[in-house]
């Protein structure tokens, strides 16, 4: 057994500064994790048949068309008469606003499909602390962190996956997802939903459990090489959205994930204030051979045990500090292969 949730870089402890911590993985003076008899351990090369070459196409299927989307533009611009140029936009806007149908079978098939794959593809490994603390009649705010290049490990936690014992479960995505052609078809019928505030309000009062990144665009510009950054002390949205709803608060951390993807990205406050506007990043990424395929490093993802708050329809900023809610991130623990 190990403790992979250790201290920051030249630092006696998991360091905060300001509105943000940082987490690394340490190799000296860990403390040993005994599991209780609740905690269950899933990894995805153990549950699911598979290979790399259905892996890889998996992992392509889903990220990819980023790429593509790009370099189809890129293409037609550089290379096509203008004319055909806006025959291509025209295209691609179609994609934009066909509608998808929720309930495809052959949608449905086709992600659980990729779930799957994916998951056996670095591999990734749930740990929940304890399976028994959750029930199937009841929605859960999952916190998840960090966010890293993209929040790839949370497939994992994906219903269609199907190791998650919640029959309802939504992972909420940042809104320009659906409405990027080819994306916004394949991440819907893989359980991804848009993170609006109504959204949100809507899938809880419905039942389902949602999984949600509170770090954000934030974390993306603070997130550094070989270490795991958090930014939580001033996100209380989704706290107070759970104490509203009178839904348990769930600590997830996926240790490992930031070694997916090597990255450039650009800094300073108007790149900041360009990507709030945008809802996303300007960030290159790139894996194996400059592709989109991300590297092989094993990706432990440890939901914790949840945090009941007492339902309260209008929390005052005080009750909304997630002290406890970091706290558990920080005590988070798993087990080493």
């Amino acid at each position: 057994m190990r403790d992979l949730l250790t201290k920051s870089k030249g630092s006696g402890g998991v360091e905060s500064g300001g509105d943000w911590v940082t987490m690394a993985e340490e190799k000296e003076d860990r403390k040993a994790y005994t599991p209780g008899p609740g905690y269950r351990e899933f990894n995805g090369r153990n549950e699911f048949p598979s290979n790399i070459l259905h892996d890889s196409l998996a992992i392509l299927l889903w990220i990819g068309p980023l790429h593509l989307n790009f370099f189809i533009v890129l293409f037609s611009l550089l290379f096509l008469p203008f004319s055909k140029f806006l025959m291509v936009i025209g295209s691609l806007l179609v994609f934009v606003v066909l509608p998808i149908d929720h309930n495809s079978k052959l949608g449905r098939w086709f992600a659980r499909y990729l779930c799957r794959h994916i998951t056996t593809y670095f591999p990734a490994i749930l740990h929940v602390e304890d399976i028994n603390d959750f029930h199937p009649d009841r929605a859960y705010v999952f916190g998840y962190e960090p966010h890293s290049v993209l929040p790839i490990g949370v497939i994992v936690m994906a219903e269609l996956t199907g190791l998650m014992t919640l029959p309802k479960l939504k992972c909420l995505a940042t809104s320009p997802v659906f409405y990027t052609p080819f994306m916004r078809h394949i991440w819907t019928w893989m359980g991804a939903s848009p993170a609006t505030r109504k959204n949100f309000y809507s899938l809880l009062e419905a039942g389902y459990s949602c999984v949600i990144v509170p770090g954000g665009i934030q974390e993306t510009f603070l997130m550094q090489y070989d270490c795991e950054t958090a930014f939580l002390k001033s996100r209380r949205g989704f706290v107070r959205i759970a104490m509203e709803m009178g839904c348990p608060l769930v600590p997830v951390f996926a240790f490992g994930q930031s070694y997916s993807y090597k990255w450039w990205k650009p800094s300073g406050n108007f790149f900041m204030q360009l990507a709030r506007a945008i809802k996303f990043v300007p960030i290159l990424f790139w894996g194996v051979l400059g592709t989109p395929l991300p590297y092989q490093h094993p990706m432990h993802v440890v939901v914790g045990k949840p945090i009941e708050l007492k339902k309260n329809t209008h929390p005052t900023a005080e009750e909304q500090r997630s002290r406890r809610f970091l706290w558990a991130i920080k005590s988070l623990k798993t087990c080493g292969g």
